[in-house]
C-alpha cells in the first residue's frame, strides 16, 4: 500500500520525502485525498509547477558583445543583408591621390576622403591599390604629401600594395591597372577612378563591357569627394542604383498628352489622358460612333417590345 500511494504521488510531480512525511502522519491506510490535502498544506508543489513558477536566471552580456536571443539574430542577419546590398568599391589610389593634388603631389588625403564617403553609404568591402614603390620617402621629381595615411590604411586592411622590385638599379613595375581591374571584375565591384583604360577593353570584350557599365568617375570640389549622380549619362541609372546590387527602378511616370481632348490619335496616343483614366483610349470618331450606336440600340429594342403580343 506505501508503495503504490508513493508512485501515485510522484507521478504528480511530488518529491519522495514529502510524500513519507505525509504517510508517517497519517499512517499507511491514508485516502489519497486526505494525503493530498496534507501536501497541500504543507506548501510542496509538483516539479512541473515549481519549474514554470521559477523565472530563468538572466544572462549577463558583455557590454558590445552579442547575445544569443533571436532578436539579436534577426538584427545580425539585417546587418548582414544591408552590408550585402552595397557593391565592393575597387579604388584605384594613384588615380585619386593625384586628382586630389591637382596633377602636382601624390595626396594621400584624397585617398582617405574617398574611402570615407564609401564608408558612410555603407559600404563594408573598400579596397585601395597603390604601387609599392609610394613606400619610398618623397623625392622632388614624385612628391608625396600625408604619406601616413596610407600606413593607416594599411592597417585596416584597406590599402594593397600592387608589386614592384628593382633590378640592376632600376624600377620594375607591374601594369597596376590591369591587376586592379581584374579583382574589381572577379568581385562584380565598381572602379573608381578617372581613367577609361581603352587598352584594357581591346584585351578583353568582357572588360569592356565590365569598364564601361561599371566606371565611377569623380571630382573634388573644395577637399569633397563628389561622384556624378548619374554615372552612366542623363538617361542611366541613379548613383543609388548604380552602386547597389539590387537597384530600385522608378515607378513610370506617364506625361498627360498636350492635346488634351483634342487628341485624336486614340489608343495609338502614347501620351497620358487624365479624363478617361478607366475607358479604353478610342479615337473621337469610334467614341462620337460609340455615343450614336447606344440609342439607335434602344428605340430598336422598344419597337420590338410594342410589337410582341
Amino acid at each position: 500500500v506505501h508503495q503504490s500511494k508513493l508512485d501515485f504521488f510522484c507521478k504528480l510531480g511530488y518529491g519522495k520525502q514529502d510524500i513519507c512525511k505525509v504517510l508517517e502522519n497519517l499512517g499507511q491506510e491514508a485516502l489519497e485525498d486526505d494525503v493530498l490535502k496534507e501536501l497541500i498544506r504543507m506548501g510542496s508543489k509538483p516539479q512541473a509547477l515549481e519549474s514554470q513558477a521559477q523565472p530563468s536566471p538572466l544572462k549577463l552580456v558583455a557590454r558590445g558583445s552579442c547575445s544569443t536571443t533571436p532578436a539579436s539574430k534577426w538584427l545580425g542577419e539585417d546587418k548582414s543583408d544591408s552590408s550585402d546590398h552595397f557593391r565592393p568599391i575597387v579604388i584605384i589610389g594613384s588615380n585619386v591621390a593625384m586628382s586630389h593634388g591637382n596633377k602636382e603631389v601624390f595626396s594621400c588625403w584624397g585617398i582617405q576622403l574617398a574611402v570615407d564617403w564609401f564608408r558612410e553609404r555603407g559600404h563594408t568591402y573598400i579596397k585601395v591599390f597603390v604601387p609599392l614603390w609610394r613606400k619610398e620617402p618623397s623625392r622632388q621629381d614624385s612628391p608625396i604629401a600625408d604619406q601616413h595615411i596610407l600606413e593607416e590604411l594599411e592597417k585596416q586592411s584597406i590599402l594593397v600594395y600592387t608589386p614592384s622590385r628593382k633590378v640592376k638599379g632600376k624600377r620594375v613595375v607591374c601594369y597596376d591597372d590591369r591587376y586592379i581591374v581584374k579583382v574589381a571584375y572577379e568581385k562584380d565591384g565598381v572602379i573608381v577612378s578617372n581613367d577609361h583604360y581603352r587598352d584594357l577593353q581591346n584585351e578583353n570584350p568582357e572588360w569592356k563591357w565590365f569598364i564601361e557599365q561599371r566606371l565611377l568617375m569623380y571630382s573634388f570640389v573644395s577637399n569633397r569627394f563628389m561622384p556624378p549622380d548619374d554615372p552612366l549619362g542623363r538617361h542611366g541609372p541613379t548613383l543609388n542604383n548604380f552602386l547597389s546590387k539590387k537597384p530600385v527602378l522608378p515607378e513610370p511616370k506617364w506625361q498627360p498628352c498636350p492635346y488634351g481632348k483634342k487628341c485624336t490619335y486614340g489608343n495609338k496616343c502614347k501620351f497620358y489622358h487624365p479624363e478617361r483614366p478607366h475607358q479604353a483610349q478610342l479615337s473621337v470618331a469610334d467614341e462620337l460612333r460609340a455615343k450614336i450606336k447606344v440609342p439607335l440600340s434602344l428605340g430598336k429594342q422598344e419597337e420590338q417590345h410594342n410589337h410582341l403580343p
